[in-house]
């Protein structure tokens, strides 16, 4: 996740201490509120960052407070952004930061009745406080949410797993029903107040284009890749039907969301012991257990992504990121553990908040992150307004893009893997396998998570049928089915963070998507002439110039500009996703000839 709401928020506290009013020249009254940003935003950002990392009655009723009134003057902000766009006189850059400014809010209070901002931010701050507290249970015990999370990868008993899906959907899920529905319903009348037709539609016009034209490309792009995801699915459901028999997981019909390895069912990597073929699966390899192997902790691993970035030729992480970041969860306090990156002063200090554990996905997920750090320092000099990614999706991408070059080489090149273990070509649907279940399954996840949302928001998914909207969409997009069944006492959405938190989701889609577009392009600029999905760039220079290039960019100009930049086209697309799984897509196929199609 990245910080960057606050930051549009702040501008709008300028707003409020000197109103528009004041200046004729909209350019001019523009560029004063700019200029007053910075400092403004470290206040917020820290309260922020001191309540995610220190969970107290206290520090939430600081960011409660700190977020509501910047939410109402974001608001007052982005009113008066529509009525300054087309004034006469403006600039095209004045344009384009109205734009970013009318369109930049997660969510937005409307201005009456008085205290719906505070409202607002209570619930919000409530219910993100609430998923941080949250705990599940294991053997009748309680365990919190990271322990849960990695539980879930690697238990194999299906009874365990149902009382651990069970019980973090109903103990975290289901107590901030009621908030979800009020404080959707304040969102929306702010974005209605807005000019936008519901928060949904707010939420998808921050594109560079007209909301509807956003949610059609969006839909272009999972056409391009629902064959990949039907053809994993079609596999992986036949494994699983063949460890566990058809009373737990037919052969035909849903997969039970809970034997997946993930509680969300957005990532099947854990399951790899499970549906790996013999021989051709095993890679010979675990890099969880080659990091144990050699010594890594928490701090070794962000120095290995650090490592990654730096041969590239970006400078390394300023001193404060060591002392200021949250590495590991605190014994002594609760904190929110999902993973996140700051940029607390939009100059140099960066901060990641994580709480690390020595496997393979923390190692992928700290690449990530720092993909937002870096980001984040490349377009620092750009004006206030233009600093954040050439859409959200870009942010996204980033870190995975560089994930994506964590071949067997590179792990050689770091000295994690002996080259005589090295898997040979015949070792590659293995390879390939493996990463499919991480990346693919997330395609249709990050799908479920804001069509369910845009239904709310437009009043197709009504109050009373939240949480069958929610099963309906991911029976459509994932075709998964709750272990047990759920009614309309239950809110299982609730139970993943973006949702009570209000982060946009479909950042996430792009991001799986923009990953493979920008590793294909470094792959072609570095003159890689092997297998795709073995290619890495680590060390060349060159890639990382121009990557620095697209990046320096910000917001500064139209998405499509900034991705030409790096790749070559103005067009997002699920080719490169489609292109660089292709041999495993046959080798699926093959395998599933004669085996129940569909959900």
């Amino acid at each position: 996740m990245i910080r960057f709401a606050a930051s549009t928020a702040a501008l709008a506290l300028a707003l409020a201490a000197q109103p528009a009013a004041a200046q004729t020249d909209p350019n001019v009254t523009l560029a004063d509120f700019e200029a007053k940003l910075e400092a403004m935003q470290i206040e917020d950002a820290r309260v922020q960052w001191v309540n995610a990392t220190y969970i107290t009655d206290d520090t939430d009723a600081l960011a409660a407070r700190s977020g509501g009134e910047l939410t109402a003057f974001a608001v007052k902000l982005a009113l008066e952004a529509a009525k300054l766009r087309d004034a006469p006189g403006v600039t095209p850059e004045t344009r384009r930061k109205l734009d970013v400014l009318r369109t930049a809010l997660p969510i937005a209070a409307p201005t009456s009745p008085p205290g719906a901002a505070l409202t607002l931010a209570g619930l919000v701050t409530k219910m993100s406080s609430s998923y941080g507290k949250g705990k599940g249970t294991l053997g009748g015990k309680p365990i919190n949410g990271s322990d849960i999370e990695a539980a879930m990868g690697t238990e194999r008993d299906p009874e365990r797993l149902k009382e651990m899906w069970v019980s973090w959907h109903d103990n975290v899920g289901a107590p901030i029903r009621s908030d979800y529905v009020q404080a959707a319903a304040i969102a929306n009348k702010g974005a209605v107040e807005l000019g936008f037709a519901d928060t949904g539609a707010m939420w998808r016009s921050g594109y560079d284009m007209p909301p509807e034209q956003f949610a059609a490309l969006t839909d272009k792009i999972w056409k391009d890749v629902e064959p990949l995801y039907q053809s994993l699915y079609t596999y992986v459901r036949w494994k699983l039907n063949g460890k566990y028999g058809d009373a737990v997981q037919a052969k035909t019909g849903p997969i039970r969301a809970d034997l997946l390895g993930n509680m969300w069912a957005q990532d099947w990597s854990n399951i790899y012991d499970v549906v790996a073929p013999a021989g051709a699966g095993d890679v010979g390899f675990d890099v969880s257990d080659l990091l144990k192997a050699k010594g890594y902790d928490a701090i070794k691993m962000v120095k290995a992504g650090e490592n990654f970035y730096s041969s590239l030729g970006f400078a390394p992480l300023p001193a404060t990121f060591w002392t200021r970041s949250q590495f590991t969860k605190p014994a002594d306090r609760e904190v929110i553990c999902h993973a996140s990156a700051w940029d607390i002063d939009n100059q140099d200090d960066l901060r990641i908040k994580m709480c690390i554990k020595v496997d393979a996905g923390d190692f992928v997920t700290i690449h990530h992150e720092l993909g937002h750090n870096y980001y984040q320092r490349a377009y620092k000099q750009q004006p206030f307004l233009f600093k954040n990614g050439a859409n959200d999706g870009f942010h996204e991408a980033i870190g995975d893009f560089i994930a994506l070059s964590i071949t067997p080489q590179y792990l050689v090149d770091i000295g994690l893997l002996d080259q005589a273990k090295v898997p040979s070509a015949d070792k590659d649907i293995g390879l390939l396998l493996r990463q499919a279940l991480e990346k693919v399954p997330g395609l249709a996840w990050t799908q479920v998570v804001d069509h369910w949302r845009w239904g709310v928001f437009s009043g197709e998914i009504k109050p009373d049928g939240l949480q069958a909207g929610w099963d309906r969409i991911r029976l459509q997009y994932q075709g998964v089915k709750p272990p047990v069944a759920r009614d309309e006492t239950r809110f299982d959405p609730g139970a993943k963070y973006h949702i009570p938190a209000q982060v946009p989701y479909m950042r996430y889609f792009l991001a799986r998507v923009l990953q493979f577009q920008f590793y294909k392009a470094a792959c072609t600029q570095a003159g890689w002439k092997g297998p795709l999905h073995r290619c890495s760039y680590y060390g060349n220079k060159a890639v990382g110039a121009r990557l620095n290039a697209m990046l320096a960019l910000g917001q500064s100009k139209p998405w499509p500009e900034a991705l030409e930049a790096f790749t070559g086209t103005r067009e997002i697309s699920g080719k490169a996703v489609v292109e660089y799984f292709a041999p495993l897509k046959a080798w699926l196929d093959a395998q599933n000839r004669g085996k129940p199609q569909g959900f």
